[in-house]
């Protein structure tokens, strides 16, 4: 008899979390979700995946924190004793000039985009290990590739994701674990709601296909990827409608 597959998915409360958490359920897995905050939202996914009748384990916390990912993942073991897929996508943005950026901010950025993904895979790959297999995906962006004026904290964890992706995969796929980033151009989620009007009429005129993509959209990618071939593995997937 098949097991259902477990899948973890970090800011999960909107958004792109948000629907990947859906994606999973649909495809079959039981998922464990966490965001910071938006606990109220987080609840009503939840109530959505378990009305598919799979499983759903909240947490609240910040993936940022090596302690609260510790207790995340001591509910997973708990809960589940195995993680077949983990989808790293818990991040923040920050727009202003680097001389204007404070030291905290800078720190939490930091915290929030790129020690999380080595936290929660560093929690992760035991459980992979002991099964000989799993996928992890790391959500990234194009500003990661080509870097972004006004936002170079957050291009700097992006492109930190990038090369943290490459290495790891080089490392866990002789185990059987394939790590792959989802770079991913304009979203259109409440991340990118600081833009006017006419500023995304503006770039939308840059993005080829003439739109931006949106999370659902963004999700079924992701889980295309999670099922994919074990050859599939150490590659920065691009998703931005040949923007870049």
């Amino acid at each position: 008899m098949n097991r259902p597959k477990i899948a973890v998915i970090t800011g999960a409360s909107r958004g792109i979390g948000k629907a990947l958490a859906l994606c999973a359920a649909q495809q079959g897995y039981h998922v464990a979700l966490c965001s910071r905050r938006h606990t109220q939202e987080l609840a009503e996914t939840a109530a959505k995946i378990q009305a598919m009748g799979r499983e759903c384990l909240l947490f609240q916390g910040d993936m940022g924190n090596a302690e609260e990912v510790a207790a995340f993942f001591t509910q997973i073991k708990d809960r589940f004793h195995r993680v077949d897929l983990l989808i790293n996508n818990a991040g923040i943005s920050h727009i202003g000039l680097l001389q204007d950026m404070t030291t905290e901010e800078w720190n939490e950025i930091v915290q929030c985009n790129l020690s999380s993904v080595f936290y929660c895979c560093k929690h992760t790959i035991p459980l992979m290990l002991q099964e000989h297999k799993g996928k992890i995906l790391n959500i990234s962006s194009v500003w990661g590739e080509v870097g972004a004026a006004a936002e170079v904290a957050y291009s700097a964890t992006k492109g930190g994701v990038n090369a943290f992706t490459k290495a790891l995969a080089k490392e866990l796929a002789p185990s059987g674990i394939q790590v792959n980033a989802l770079s991913l151009g304009y979203v259109d989620t409440s991340m990118n709601q600081h833009l006017t009007e006419e500023e995304q009429e503006e770039l939308f005129a840059e993005i080829p296909i003439g739109r931006p993509t949106n999370p659902e959209e963004v999700a079924i990618f992701a889980l295309q990827i999670a099922e994919s071939s074990e050859y599939l593995t150490g590659q920065i997937l691009r998703f931005d409608g040949s923007w870049i």
